[in-house]
This record gives C-alpha cells, sequence and structure tokens, in this order.
C-alpha cells in the first residue's frame, strides 16, 4: 500500500466510529421522530395510523405554540445577554497574575460538573417563597417575590439558575482565548500608543471573535433546548410562562399521550435551532476575524 492510501484508511478508521455514533444515536432516531410526526399515535389504545401533514397543520391553531416559542426565545435570548457578558468579564479577571487566582477558577467552574438534576433541586429550595434567599431578604427588612410562582419573575428566575450553572464553562472558552493571544501584538500595539481600550478593542475583541461566536453558538443552543430547569422548578407555570418547547414535547408527548403531535413538535423544535444557528454562521463574516 502508498502511504497516502494507508493514511486515508487510517482517518477513515479513526472517524468511523463518531460516524457510526452519530448515525446509530443522532440520524436514525430523528428519521423516526419525522416518521412518527406523521401519525397519529397512542401507544396505550395500540393505534398508529398515518395522518401526513395534520400534526404540522395542527400547530397552526395550537394556542399553546405562540406563547410556548416566546418563552422559548425569550429564555435563550436573556440567557446568552447575561452568561456572555458575565462569562467575558470572569475570563479578565481569572487572566490576571494574582495570586490564589486558581481557586477562583475551580470555584467558578465547580456548577458545570454538578448534576443538573441535583443543582436545580437544592435552588427549588432556595427560591421557594419560605426558602433561604427570602429569609435573607426578610432580614433586612425586604419582602421578596415568590419566584417561581410570579410571571414577572418566574423565567428571569429560570434563567439565572442557567446562567450560574453553565457560565463557568463559557468562562473556559473566553480564558483559552486571551491566554492564547501573543503577547508580542498587545505590546506593540502598545508601544504605538494605543491605550488598554484600543488595545483591548482593536487587538484583543477581534482576535476572540471565533470563540466569541463558538460560545454564541453553544450558549443559543442550551438555551433552545432548556428542560431540566423548568421540569424542576416550574412544571411549565405560572399560566405557561416558562413552557419551553422541550417541556410542551415532554408533555405532550408523555402526559396528554399525543406522541405524533408531540413528534411533530420536535421536529419543529430542530428546524428552530438549526434556522437560528445557520443564521448566526452565516452572520459570522460580518464580524468575526479572518472570515471572509
Amino acid at each position: 500500500m502508498k502511504s497516502t492510501t494507508i493514511d486515508k484508511f487510517t482517518g477513515a478508521a479513526m472517524a468511523a466510529p463518531m460516524v457510526l455514533g452519530i448515525g446509530a444515536f443522532g440520524l436514525v432516531p430523528f428519521l423516526m421522530v419525522v416518521w412518527y410526526s406523521l401519525h397519529e399515535w397512542n401507544p396505550l389504545a395500540g393505534t398508529f395510523d398515518f395522518s401526513g401533514v395534520a400534526n404540522y397543520l395542527r400547530m397552526f391553531t395550537d394556542p399553546q405554540i405562540p406563547t410556548s416559542v416566546g418563552a422559548t426565545l425569550g429564555f435563550a435570548g436573556l440567557l446568552m445577554v447575561l452568561n456572555i457578558p458575565l462569562a467575558m468579564l470572569l475570563a479578565n479577571l481569572l487572566n490576571t497574575g494574582l495570586k490564589g487566582i486558581t481557586a477562583f477558577r475551580v470555584i467558578y467552574f465547580a456548577p458545570v460538573v454538578v448534576s443538573s438534576v441535583a443543582w436545580v433541586v437544592v435552588w427549588s429550595y432556595l427560591l421557594a417563597a419560605n426558602g433561604g434567599i427570602n429569609a435573607v431578604l426578610a432580614a433586612i427588612g425586604i419582602d421578596g417575590p415568590n419566584w417561581l410562582m410570579d410571571r414577572r419573575t418566574a423565567l428571569p428566575t429560570v434563567v439565572v439558575v442557567q446562567v450560574i450553572k453553565g457560565v463557568g464553562m463559557n468562562m473556559i472558552l473566553f480564558l483559552a482565548a486571551l491566554q492564547g493571544i501573543p503577547n508580542e501584538l498587545k505590546e506593540a500595539a502598545a508601544l504605538d500608543g494605543a491605550s488598554r481600550r484600543r488595545v483591548w478593542q482593536h487587538v484583543i475583541l477581534p482576535l476572540m471573535t471565533p470563540t466569541i461566536l463558538l460560545v454564541m453558538i453553544l450558549t443559543m443552543i442550551g438555551g433552545l433546548d432548556t428542560f431540566v430547569p423548568v421540569m424542576v422548578l416550574t412544571q411549565g407555570g405560572p399560566e405557561g410562562t416558562t413552557t419551553v418547547l422541550p417541556y410542551l414535547v415532554y408533555r405532550t408527548t408523555f402526559q396528554d399521550l399525543e406522541f405524533g403531535y408531540g413528534s411533530a413538535l420536535g421536529v419543529m423544535m430542530f428546524v428552530l435551532v438549526l434556522g437560528l444557528t445557520a443564521i448566526q454562521w452565516v452572520a459570522r463574516r460580518k464580524w468575526v476575524h479572518d472570515e471572509v
């Protein structure tokens, strides 16, 4: 065998497990969901009747859809607005050479590795009407709201819980990007008379834009795919204000036993995530460094 043939064979062999895994646990299940979405399926009744696009047409008249899509987009948007700037700020603080900074990196990253269910359960007690947070507020003379049962506070509260849980991951990504910027570039800009603000604006930030794009996409997908916090903290309430699409899919499929319609909702959620990701990917040419 020629060396090029061996290299190709080796590369294909190394990629094969990932390709097979994606096909078996990603593509095949998705195609099955699409097939199920074209049927009226009730396993308990033993019915599996072809209905074509009826489940998709039903979405246009389902009053839950606008509320759920709005809650999903609101959740993802607020998550990005809070998570990304905070992660950037923490990364800049931790990029200093201060003594003991490694301990703070561990503290900020620790929530990322904690079980999502355990994390949210603890917060459910803290955020209860008579929970720890309101007890602290009462001690300083503030009457705290019922964080999870008030229409005005429920969605932002769940978002904040997710921000605290996941900001450490984005912080690490930004920190790696900051530490990958050559000091020579910053020093050259400073020698040319650039202030610290201009060095940040015209040297550091442009070189970080690929990482910023990655963080934006990952955070947006995570926000659109959030289920555990809503399931544990609010169960979609109050009055549907936190009924994000993943929770609506779960409730429709496994509580209402409308497996066909639930599958159609899952396909719609996939299309929504894919569309928003594609928009960000296309828009990257306008602002990501070295993109043409």
